[in-house]
């Protein structure tokens, strides 16, 4: 029997309301025991936690792998290596790769890639509708036979409504959560930034607020009569929140996710950063107000998740003029600490609600295992140090990319170590 226990930090586990400094054993791969003054018996590997902070597995439910198809910009290996660097034990990767993950095959290579490097666990998130073209209902349950998580045209809206409705009641006979990229096509045109006042005085074309929240309405509308499970990822005005806001009051099974740069970025930043293209995201940064609005639904509860939308690009691909650039940065290596610094530290949220906001929440609405220390839990964990100082240096990144806004920032709190079915992993290995 394996054994490793992790000794002295301070627990924090949302699941069980747990915030206590003990121990937590884990045998074969499973989280057996958390208590003060635990005795492993031989041969047990022991982590010193003291002054760590101990976790269950963070779980970002929202990355971009680019394997297959695009491995000069990200794979599996390099992804989950940054993931693992970053305090993060599983990730969920979107379907927009070519091909598609739009069946069982890429379903089944992304597992068996992550199985062989083993630096997380990885949660393929299957395609809604046949190579994302938003025409034909892909073979949901081959995929989910297969290991898929979700299902989602990320990276494309469904934007009919009657796949949309279909979608939704077939995924009932899975129990997935279908997530929408929300995003009304028609009114964000050929938008490279926020429809604002900043995008009128830089002149570029802008993309509003409404072509987020009409897809969030009709959904909210179809969810009601379909059933199923509806997540809207990536979530950024404060319009789209309190529609999600009201669905919650109503009843309806909705949640959604933001990102960190969301809560930490506003459209001023293409001005102040002269249009970089590392400020340039799909949706776009917002205006301070629905920043502002983002904040409160965590303090609140009305936002569900905080995942990364990890989107490695190549640097030439980057380095270009903004309007033609690729939407998108990579997160998986700065978001546990960008959390730390400017949400916790200033006390937006709490320690506990931020462990729900990373990884039990995300393991709920993925409906994975993880997500808690409980006994008979995956012997997945993360240990950070809460307060010690981290200049973010994306020349040090694990990813292949290097496109992040946060580069040279100076933050407070950073992963340590990361413990996957019992075993710490090493991303420098």
């Amino acid at each position: 029997m394996s054994k490793l226990l992790v000794r002295g930090g301070r627990v924090v586990d949302p699941s069980q309301g747990l915030d206590a400094v003990c121990d937590v054993l884990i045998e074969d791969g499973e989280v057996t025991r958390v208590a003060e003054g635990i005795r492993p018996g031989r041969y047990a590997e022991i982590v010193d936690a003291e002054g760590l902070v101990v976790t269950p597995g963070l779980i970002d439910m929202h990355v971009h792998l680019r394997e297959p198809g695009q491995e000069y910009k990200e794979t599996v290996e390099t992804g989950t290596r940054a993931a693992a660097a970053g305090g993060f034990t599983a990730v969920a990767p979107m379907p927009n790769t070519d091909p598609v993950n739009d069946n069982r095959p890429v379903t089944e290579h992304m597992i068996k890639e992550a199985t062989r490097h083993g630096y997380a666990r990885v949660w393929p998130i299957g395609a809604v509708s046949v190579g994302q073209m938003g025409e034909q209902l892909a073979e949901i349950g081959d995929m989910v036979d297969a290991g898929a998580v979700a299902v989602t045209d990320d990276g494309h809206p469904v934007y009919d409504a009657e796949l949309m409705r279909r979608v939704l009641e077939y995924s009932r006979h899975y129990d997935v959560a279908v997530i929408q990229h929300a995003e009304d096509k028609d009114l964000s045109g050929g938008g490279v930034m926020h429809e604002g006042e900043w995008s009128t005085k830089l002149g570029l074309p802008g993309w509003p607020a409404a072509a987020e929240e009409v897809v969030v309405a009709r959904d909210l509308v179809l969810l009601a009569t379909s059933g199923g499970r509806y997540h809207v990822a990536h979530l950024s005005t404060a319009g789209s929140l309190d529609l999600v806001r009201q669905g919650k009051a109503r009843g309806l099974p909705v949640t959604c996710e933001v990102t960190p740069h969301h809560l930490l970025l506003t459209d001023d930043a293409v001005a102040e950063t002269g249009f970089s293209t590392n400020v340039k995201m799909n949706p776009p940064l917002r205006s301070e107000a629905d920043r502002q609005a983002l904040l409160a639904g965590l303090a609140d509860g009305t936002v569900d998740a905080i995942a990364s939308d990890h989107a490695p690009h190549h640097a030439d691909e980057k380095d270009v003029e903004f309007s033609v650039a690729p939407f998108g940065i990579v997160g998986l290596e700065t978001t546990l600490s960008l959390c730390l610094d400017r949400l916790v530290r200033p006390g937006i949220i709490d320690l506990s609600r931020l462990i729900e906001l990373l990884s039990t929440a995300p393991a709920r609405i993925l409906k994975v295992p993880g997500g808690s220390l409980a006994p008979g839990s995956p012997g997945d964990v993360t240990l950070f140090h809460p307060t010690k100082p981290i200049r973010i240096n994306a020349d040090r990144f694990r990813s292949k990319a290097r496109n992040t806004p946060f580069h040279s920032w100076n933050l407070r709190g950073r992963a340590v170590r990361t413990i996957v079915g019992g075993r710490a992993v090493d991303p420098a290995a």
